[in-house]
């Protein structure tokens, strides 16, 4: 069994940008007819092309407001979804996905970086998830995001 946990955006959060139409850093949110690759970051399941609407948005994962924080963009689906379920899996919609090339950054407590990695191979992402947390005692979360554009993903969890 997986020693880690999936957080998604909430379903609430993704509620509460789709009724102002504005993300925490007061920047209007964008609304368009999907031109590239997902996932949302609630549902994690890809978009269509051409077809589903998407909301662009800045967000940042963390709690406490330091250097580390990387604020960027991320999408979600402009139509209401629910959150991803099997959190105790990594999302298969981006394991297999060939498209995505991912990076698992690891922090501490006090949300400082201590550990970087790239994912050589996503369909053993959920092997070194487990590596990095077992070898890593001082990592309190990991964020996955984009090896290319540095985009958040998610956050994985001690379990």
């Amino acid at each position: 069994m997986n020693k880690f946990r999936v957080v998604p955006l909430s379903k609430e959060y993704a509620a509460k940008l789709r009724s102002s139409r504005v993300d925490d850093f007061g920047h209007q949110i964008v609304e368009e007819v999907v031109s590239g690759l997902g996932p949302c970051r609630v549902s994690f399941q890809p978009f269509t092309h051409g077809k589903d609407k998407r909301l662009l948005l800045s967000h940042s994962p963390f709690a406490i407001d330091n250097a580390f924080n990387q604020p960027g963009p991320v999408f979600i689906s402009a139509a209401d979804v629910e959150p991803y379920a099997d959190v105790y899996r990594f999302p298969p919609a981006i394991k297999e996905n060939p498209s995505f090339h991912l990076t698992l950054i690891g922090y501490s407590h006090e949300q400082r970086m201590v550990h970087t990695e790239l994912v050589p191979d996503n369909l053993e992402i959920e092997h070194q998830i487990n590596q990095v947390l077992e070898n890593n005692p001082n990592i309190d979360f990991l964020h996955v995001r984009s090896a290319i554009a540095c985009c958040y993903i998610c956050t994985i969890v001690r379990a």
